[in-house]
């Protein structure tokens, strides 16, 4: 599904990275434990979490994930934003709930990972 897609369904904020949105993403994961995310291996990946500081960025890039949807209308910090620039990472916010967000991805035909 491309990025553009998954921000209108999810009422998204695209914060950084608005040049990429034609990218796709095929799975999802979604967890606030940064630990958790770099045990997952996979390519096309999407992340949602509502832990907004640095080192939600830096777990995506360190994961090769080229978006992350910051869930329950956490606003992202300048710095956030700057260094997923640097990275090429897209960042959309959402006023869902990770539950509601998961479960509209779901529906539209995202995977799970696991």
């Amino acid at each position: 599904m491309k990025v553009q897609e998954i921000v209108g369904i999810i009422k998204g904020t695209v914060v950084s990275g608005a040049e990429n949105l034609e990218n796709t993403v095929d799975m999802a994961f979604a967890s606030d434990l940064m630990s958790d995310v770099l045990t997952v291996k996979t390519d096309n990946l999407l992340l949602l979490t509502g832990l907004v500081n640095i080192q939600a960025i830096r777990t995506a890039e360190m994961s090769d994930i080229s978006c992350i949807v910051f869930v329950r209308n956490k606003k992202v910090t300048e710095e956030m934003i700057r260094i997923a620039k640097e990275n090429k990472i897209i960042i959309i916010q959402s006023p869902y709930s990770m539950f509601k967000v998961s479960g509209i991805l779901f529906s539209a035909g995202i995977k799970p990972v696991f």
